[in-house]
Order: structure tokens, then sequence, then C-alpha cells
């Protein structure tokens, strides 16, 4: 995959690829680069207005794009099942799923669920969602995947099951790699569960993105008020990071390359793994534990009330 771009890209005619953060950053980026392909991109974003700005901009760059903007708010369950819904009402199946969407180490607030923002919008809402979906991506003509993203973040995690809400003791750091590890536990114990039972014509692979300059990066410190941080993020991006474009070919790559096997991690090769051409990695051993992606799948399956059906025909 050495030096892996957009245009190593296939032919994507005929099929369907939901992503949900359409709107902004690596999920803008992703959805341009489907259309251009010739895939129906599906933009879930919690903001429809949002997303048809984010639509335009697409249209700019990609004339003959076929884009349907779609509400799916991952802080609100009700939300994600009633996108869910109205897809199924309207489409056929989903050939690729890009679990995209993330807020990072912002201040601490709830989902109209109750959860811990980060551990709900970035694991819980897109379990929830791949749950509701997993007809679709079954139905789909060939393989399936089902791309979760993750972060490099994931090594500062800890699943603290006696207190995932983080109610007790919450720090926006600790709460982010919690969630980002929860995306990586989740990623290879679907992988697990669909080899299991058999469901071969679907894949799940994980990915992240490096460091890349998107507006994740600005919300937090916009939360917390903080001018003096807000403007210090931004001479960071602009030193450090790579593009979102850029940032955005792990998630391409694993949706896409005809190399890539479910359970596989995807990220930029480059200088400590925040930037360059996309590359197979290993992530760190806690997010391999078996033990502790079949208890974490449990409390998922509780908490947002989704039952994956894999018996289903």
């Amino acid at each position: 995959m050495t030096g892996w771009t957009i245009e190593d890209m296939p032919p994507l005619r005929d099929r369907t690829v939901v992503v949900t953060g359409a709107n902004s950053g690596l999920g803008l980026e992703g959805s341009k680069a489907f259309a251009r392909r010739g895939a129906t991109v599906v933009m879930a974003c919690r903001s429809v207005e949002r997303g048809e700005s984010a639509a335009t901009e697409i249209r700019e760059a990609v004339p003959n794009a076929t884009l349907d903007v779609r509400e799916c708010d991952l802080a609100d369950l009700s939300n994600v099942a009633a996108f869910a819904d109205g897809l199924r009402d309207d489409y056929d199946a989903v050939d690729i799923l890009c679990n995209n969407a993330g807020v990072m180490a912002i201040p601490r607030s709830e989902t109209a669920d109750g959860f811990e923002t980060q551990f709900g919008v970035n694991h819980l809402g897109h379990f929830a969602l791949t749950g509701h979906l997993l007809d679709l991506l079954r139905a789909a003509d060939g393989e399936s995947r089902i791309v979760t993203q993750s972060s490099g973040a994931h090594e500062m995690g800890e699943i603290d099951f006696d207190d995932l809400q983080r109610e007790r003791s919450y720090g926006k750091w600790s709460a982010y790699g919690q969630s980002k590890l929860a995306n990586l536990l989740f990623a290879y114990e679907l992988q697990r569960r669909l080899g299991n039972h058999g469901w071969d014509d679907v894949i799940s692979v994980a990915c992240h993105p490096g460091y890349a300059d998107t507006d994740l990066q600005f919300r937090g410190p916009r939360e917390m008020g903080s001018t003096l941080r807000t403007a210090a993020m931004g001479v960071a991006n602009a030193v450090f990071a790579q593009s979102a474009e850029q940032g955005a070919l792990p998630m391409l790559y694993a949706a896409t390359a005809d190399d890539v096997i479910g359970g596989e991690y995807v990220g930029p090769g480059g200088l400590f793994d925040m930037r360059g051409a996309p590359e197979f990695q290993q992530s760190n051993e806690t997010s391999r534990d078996e033990e502790t992606a079949e208890r974490l799948w449990a409390v998922s399956t509780d908490l947002t009330g989704v039952k994956y059906d894999f018996e289903r025909p």
C-alpha cells in the first residue's frame, strides 16, 4: 500500500456508502472521495442544514455526485433508530458503513439518553447504528464493510466498568481515551462475532487518522470558552497536522482496498503514526482483550437496547 492515495480507490458505481459526521472534516473529505468514485453517499449528519451545506461543497468539486443528506444524531438513540428505519425504507442494501463521527475532549455533558457524551456519541451511538443496519449490510451484493474510526488516544484509554459514564470522576482526555478504546474493542469483537456466525460477506475494520486538521480539536476549547486554547489549537494544527483530506485516507483504504480483511487496523505510516500514507498497524494489547470486549458488548447491548440479530437470513 506504499504511497496509496485517493486515486487508487476502485470504482464504486452501484454502491451505497453511509458516512456519519459527513458534514465536516474527515467525514466530508471521505464523502467527497466516495462520491468521486461513483458511490451513492448517505451523509448522516446531526445537523441537516450543515449537511446540505457540505453537500453543496461536494457537488462543486464533483458535479455528478449522488448524495443523500439525512439527520442522524448519535447523541439520541431514538434518532439513530429513526435514521436506520428511514434508510431501510429507501435502500435495499448498504455496502459500506463508516462509523466516523465523534467528539473529543469536551467538558462533561450527557446525551439525550443520559450517557456521558464522548462515550455515548463515539461508541454507543455507533454500536446502536451498526446493529440497526446489520440486515442492510448483509443484503449487499458481495462483501460489505463496517469501518470504525478510532484514534491513537486509545492507548491512554481504560474501560472503567464501575464508572462508564464518568459520573464520579471526569477527565475530558481520559473519557475520550475510553471512547476510542471502546471503538476498537467493538470493531474487533464485531469481526469475531461475524466470523463465528458465518457472515463472511460482512467484515469489520478499524482505522485512525493520525493528527489531521479538522474542527474536532476546537470543540473542547470553544465549549470551555477558552480563547487562548482555541488559538493554541489553531497554531498546533497549522504546524503539525496533516490535511483532513490526507487524514481521511486510512478510512478510505479500510473501506475500499482489495487487501483489507476483517479485524485490521489502518493508520498513517509516517512520523509517530501521525501523518502519511495508510498502512496496517497494531493497536495496543488492551484493545485486543477478548474478555473486556465481550463485557463491553454486553453492557452496550443493555444500555442501548440494541441486540444484534446474527441469525437473520
